[in-house]
């Protein structure tokens, strides 16, 4: 399959960005992460992408001009988080031939595709997952490997491309060595190895750990896009579980008033920072059995606002701030059921982050980043133009990864 490219290192210069900079940790210096979080992303012969390694720290922005491969790096992340949780190949990739590369030719067997990969560390140290994906003429998986400390756990290969499987192996210790089976080529295959290994030597122990630390860090994400044209009117009462697209703020910021008023507190405050105008606190306004509506109080004597009456910039930021001040409970995603969450990083992710942000704005995003991603159980990585960039690069702990068309 003609997926292209060698893996390679990617700093956060641009100029650095085909080869690592700077020394790598040896292994008895480093500290392994107590929830398992990616710490690199590979993309090879994906979109624009070749053989490029991007690290990932507790707050990582993408910069770049239009073209340069933000959206596609956000978008691989999504796709593998996608694929950890249980998704389908073609829920993940929903338009691969828009991940092949621009003139990527095909091999003999007409095979075309793309290759991505991350390292997830953790309590079980650095573990690798590396994917090969055969985009044309039909969607599948060709080739998954988990490995650790340069030992294979876990591997798969198209052995029959008339058949929908993949044959995977994986480590067994003792006499027998390796296991043998067929598995689906559309699903990942580490995630469902929990559900295939036993568990009884120390080999398939091994496995499963590493696997299982994998699966985490991948089910513990949730892209984030608020779109304000969906957050204007009313909302029916639910769950108070936050939306991708944001629609049901109104119904999420019921629920924070009421069940944790410290983080609410955090957020008004935030919106005195973001809103135009002054703001006492974040209220909502919902009747018994009627739609919940939320509002900015004014203070004394002045009329609240309504948030169908607020700018697009302001909506975005009233939302993307709510993701960074919260946690899994309070967001529309599947978390290993397994861990508590104290044990889990939720990682954010956002397209776009500034996107019709002002600089104050921007900047209050970054700092309520900085105030949650420091406590190390949430993880912020994020695509932001120029003027975002540049003032991130002068926030210790914030990396902003430089990509140049």
């Amino acid at each position: 399959m003609a997926a292209g490219g060698a893996a390679g290192g990617a700093a956060v210069p641009a100029q650095a960005a085909r080869r690592g900079s700077g020394r790598p940790v040896e292994p008895a210096q480093r500290q392994p992460h107590a929830r398992p979080v990616i710490t690199e992303l590979r993309l090879s012969a994906f979109g624009r992408h070749r053989g490029a390694a991007f690290p990932i720290g507790p707050v990582t922005l993408f910069a770049g001009p239009s073209g340069s491969g933000k959206s596609q790096v956000l978008a691989a992340y999504e796709a593998l988080a996608g694929l950890g949780a249980g998704a389908t190949l073609e829920d993940a990739f929903p338009d691969p031939g828009a991940r092949i590369p621009d003139m990527a030719l095909p091999d003999a067997q007409r095979r075309r595709g793309f290759r991505l990969g991350c390292t997830v560390d953790g309590p079980a140290g650095p573990v690798r997952l590396d994917l090969a994906v055969q985009a044309e003429p039909a969607l599948r998986i060709a080739g998954e490997r988990l490995s650790q400390d340069g030992q294979i756990l876990f591997a798969t290969a198209l052995r029959d491309p008339g058949r929908r499987s993949v044959q995977a192996a994986w480590l067994t210790g003792g006499a027998v060595g390796v296991t043998r089976a067929p598995l689906p080529d559309d699903r990942l295959g580490t995630a469902l190895l929990p559900l295939r290994v036993a568990g009884s030597t120390a080999g398939q122990r091994k496995v499963l750990t590493a696997a299982e630390q994998v699966v985490v860090a991948l089910r513990s994400v949730f892209s984030c896009d608020p779109h304000p044209d969906r957050m204007r009117a009313p909302v029916p009462r639910g769950d108070g579980r936050l939306l991708g697209d944001c629609a049901n703020l109104a119904d999420v910021l019921r629920r924070t008033r009421h069940e944790c008023g410290t983080r609410h507190a955090l957020l008004a405050e935030a919106a005195r920072t973001g809103c135009a105008g002054p703001v006492a606190a974040l209220d909502v306004r919902a009747p018994e059995g009627g739609a919940v509506a939320a509002v900015l109080d004014r203070g004394p004597g002045r009329p609240a606002t309504e948030l169908a009456r607020l700018g697009a910039g302001e909506l975005r930021f009233l939302a993307l701030a709510l993701v960074l001040l919260t946690g899994p409970g309070v967001l529309d995603m599947d978390p290993a059921a397994e861990l508590l969450s104290a044990q889990q990083a939720l990682t954010v992710l956002a397209d776009g982050l500034d996107r019709g942000l002002d600089g104050r704005q921007g900047g209050e995003l970054l700092r309520l980043a900085m105030l949650s991603c420091g406590r190390g159980h949430v993880r912020l990585v994020a695509a932001v133009g120029e003027g975002t960039a540049a003032a991130a690069r002068r926030i210790e702990g914030v990396s902003v990864v430089d990509l140049s068309p």
